[in-house]
């Protein structure tokens, strides 16, 4: 059976071209970059080349970027090391309802330390409301942390403006752009970001890396002790094939980022469409600008979401009924909620992220084959 592969949110196949310049720096180039012998200086040269190419990726200095193991310890690292390096200064911290588990409950975690957490509301679609945030600003307020793109519904959050009232504020502003890294363009510089977080297994790189952007000046508590590594922020030695790995990803990522624009484009709207069309009480969440090119959001009422990945399953479809950090779960996503939707149509919710492998075809069976599980679960009510 073939497999058809629509979940490129919650992770994705790591590409040949990737895999092969990551090969020598497992069994050949294995020195530790922290040697000085020529070994270890060709590992810390490969280190560094990949430091490069992902600084270009979001226009910044390659001594900003910090190489970490994963998105999620790079929110964790941004949010924690600002929080306790500035708590002389204030302990109030802004954030949105609808960011991704390694944001909030990194923010649930400094609330049991004393620090106090804002959590902003959002519209129907997922967009925060700048008069709010500005109005939540206190004069103890440290750090801004809003996503740029939300991994379940797709919106894209509007950063220049919430850069300009951070900077007018003078507070750090951090942004979660896990989902946004290789989909979106992003000018760091341009868009005022201060810290930027990024996963590799997002885009096209392997799981277990990730990189943290920190704009020059700005001084945070390190987030792992242990040696010197990473101008002494982050101890361990690094993960030199996957860091490899992730500088590559990033340059295919940047060198083709418009191709690989429209044809996401193409797929989700050609899916949305057809979807609108054939399932007529199918609710799209999220917008329908200002959306990540790949992902689709559907709410199907009177449908229980894990039974209909299972129907999927068995034809050869992956996809999700929301964040891959959340399965599991009984409650109804965050986000869902979030944004107003009832829990009838929450439970019956279908996220598909598509893919530089997905086809106009490969939706074409998405869709039948949604059409026709749908059809057949109801007749079974």
């Amino acid at each position: 059976m073939k497999i058809r592969y629509f979940d490129n949110s919650a992770t994705t196949r790591v590409k040949e071209e990737v895999l092969q310049e990551m090969f020598p720096y497992f069994c050949e180039e294995y020195g530790n970059p922290s040697s000085m012998y020529s070994v270890g200086r060709e590992a810390k040269r490969a280190l560094e080349k990949a430091r490069v190419r992902v600084a270009k990726l979001i226009n910044c200095k390659p001594k900003e970027i910090y190489f970490t193991g994963c998105g999620s310890e790079s929110d964790n690292t941004a949010i924690k090391g600002i929080a306790y390096r500035n708590r002389k200064k204030g302990n109030h911290i802004i954030t949105s309802k609808i960011e991704h588990p390694a944001v909030l409950h990194t923010c649930q975690s400094l609330e049991k330390h004393g620090f106090e957490v804002t959590y902003l509301n959002v519209d129907k679609d997922g967009f925060i409301n700048l008069s709010e945030l500005e109005n939540s600003i206190k004069p103890n307020t440290i750090l801004i942390s809003i996503m740029f793109a939300n991994n379940e519904i797709g919106t894209i959050e509007p950063i220049r403006e919430i850069s300009k009232i951070a900077k007018k504020h003078n507070i750090i502003f951090h942004t979660d752009a896990v989902q946004a890294c290789g989909n979106v363009d992003i000018d760091v510089r341009k868009l005022g970001i201060d810290m930027l977080s990024l996963s590799g297994h997002k885009l096209y790189a392997p799981k277990g890396v990730g990189a943290l952007y920190v704009k020059e000046g700005i001084e945070f508590e390190k987030f792992m002790d242990g040696g010197h590594q990473e101008k002494d922020k982050r101890g361990g030695t690094e993960n030199v094939a996957e860091i490899v790995g992730l500088g590559k990803a990033v340059e295919l990522a940047k060198n083709n980022l418009e191709k690989h624009q429209e044809h996401l484009r193409t797929l989700r709207d050609y899916y949305i469409k057809n979807i609108e069309e054939k399932i007529t009480d199918a609710k799209l969440n999220g917008p329908r600008e200002n959306r990540l090119p790949g992902n689709a959001n559907f709410s199907f009422p009177g449908i229980n979401g894990e039974e209909l990945l299972i129907h999927l399953d068995e034809r050869g479809i992956c996809a999700s009924s929301g964040s891959a950090c959340t399965t599991g779960s009984m409650d109804p996503s965050h986000v869902l909620v979030a944004i107003g939707l009832d829990k009838n149509m929450s439970k019956g919710t279908l996220r598909t992220s598509f893919g530089e492998e997905n086809t106009i075809e490969d939706v074409d069976f998405l869709v039948d084959s949604l059409v026709e599980i749908l059809n057949k679960m109801r007749n079974q009510t």
